[in-house]
């Protein structure tokens, strides 16, 4: 079946949970920048978990550039991702308004390890359906990545009841990793498009 509807139904779902995300923001009612100070850390809350959600979309929509067709087990391995990712707005809010207290902070690591674990999931049965020659099973390649991430998370999640500092910072340092530009699937694509024109 046609892949286009997943991908629509799926910005759609991401666009929305940006937007609650946001929502969780409440208005200041003083009007110097001393009135900022109480929703600081629901700001800085809601920029990791933006960062992060930028982060999916944007390997979400790599990895279906590489998928010729979707089934049935695709379209609930999609659903099982956007699940974990419709939490973002609330783990959020609990962090943010909170101060990134330990037993928020660790939840917020539930989430992203989760979410993490369903992108597996999702781009597994991809590759099941394609074939383990497929374009998207080279281009993943052996994905240190994807594998180092559900590590740091389950330490992040430990560490949070020991100093919750430290734990947010090692979700932002994956989210950092992954800001970097990853082009194992650009340069598979490049090279279909080059072998198909010579």
């Amino acid at each position: 079946m046609s892949k286009s509807r997943m991908e629509a139904f799926s910005d759609g779902v991401l666009a929305i949970i940006i937007t609650i995300m946001v929502l969780e923001m409440k208005v200041p009612h003083g009007t110097d920048l001393s009135a900022l100070m109480p929703i600081l850390p629901v700001f800085l809350s809601y920029v990791l978990s933006f960062v992060y959600l930028a982060i999916y979309w944007n390997n979400h929509h790599h990895m279906l550039q590489m998928c010729q067709r979707v089934n049935g087990k695709v379209l609930w391995a999609n659903l099982h991702l956007l699940f974990w990712l419709s939490l973002f707005p609330f783990i959020t809010g609990w962090v943010g308004e909170n101060s990134f207290a330990p037993t928020p902070t660790a939840l917020y690591g539930v989430v992203l390890l989760m979410a993490a674990m369903a992108y597996y999931i999702l781009q597994r049965t991809i590759i099941a359906g394609q074939g383990e020659n497929s374009l998207l099973a080279r281009a993943v390649g052996n994905d240190l990545k994807g594998k180092a991430s559900p590590i740091l998370y389950a330490a992040g999640i430990l560490l949070a009841f020991v100093n919750h500092w430290i734990a947010n910072g090692i979700y932002v340092f994956v989210a950092l990793m992954w800001l970097i530009p990853d082009k194992r699937i650009e340069r598979t694509l490049a090279s279909r498009g080059d072998s198909q024109t010579s």
